[in-house]
């Protein structure tokens, strides 16, 4: 048995919330996390939606039922068949999406990346691969991967601002997997601001909030 890959044209998905144009000052790209839909994790963003803002939402590109064969079809962004496979076609479906809307909003326009639980690590390896201007980082309940050489790219992540987010009640990040990525962000040298709530495994609308505020 001989297992093949072949590249196919398929069409993908994403949301915005706010009209693209030049006088859009704020981009937001947020990655949702396992078993969502950009659709509904959007819907988080009216707290901060604004005139000179415009948030884009993809979403991942496999597509199952929460609960076996019944429920409401969700997504994710990888797994661990196909992994590299996947990586490679998500992240060059964020680089089209980022490309695209940089384009058409203001030359200075301040670039915001956010990712939430398994999405997260969606944006990190998108970024270790296309390396993109941006200003912000926020990773909220989820992890970095630790696969990944962050302390040669030091310069590249020394003048943005790094946000991590998560709520003190989240079951999916106990203590002793924060401890380890507080070990894994120290040992890499990166800047994270930690911000906590009291919450589970959420966006919390008002830290969002005060991220967005402190761009102003």
């Amino acid at each position: 048995m001989h297992l093949h890959t072949i590249t196919v044209p398929r069409t993908a998905r994403y949301c915005t919330l706010g009209q693209a144009g030049p006088h859009v000052r704020y981009l937001w790209i947020a990655c949702h996390g396992y078993g969502q839909l950009a659709r509904d994790f959007i819907q988080t963003f009216e707290a901060i939606a604004a005139d000179d803002t415009l948030i884009v939402a993809p979403e991942g590109l496999s597509r199952f039922y929460w609960t076996g064969f019944s429920g409401n079809p969700v997504a994710s962004w990888m797994t661990r068949e196909g992994r590299e496979e996947e990586i490679s076609d998500y992240t060059n479906f964020l680089s089209i999406l980022y490309n695209r809307y940089v384009a058409l909003c203001s030359p200075d326009v301040r670039i915001m990346l956010m990712g939430f639980s398994q999405g997260c690590a969606t944006q990190m390896r998108w970024i270790m691969r296309a390396f993109p201007r941006f200003h912000r980082l926020i990773l909220w309940a989820g992890a970095i991967p630790e696969d990944l050489h962050y302390l040669p790219q030091a310069g590249y992540f020394s003048d943005k601002a790094l946000h991590f987010v998560y709520g003190t009640q989240d079951p999916f990040f106990n203590q002793e997997r924060l401890q380890e990525q507080q070990q894994l962000i120290s040992d890499n040298n990166l800047a994270f601001r930690i911000h906590t709530f009291e919450g589970r495994h959420v966006v919390d609308e008002s830290v969002l909030r005060e991220i967005a505020a402190e761009m102003g």
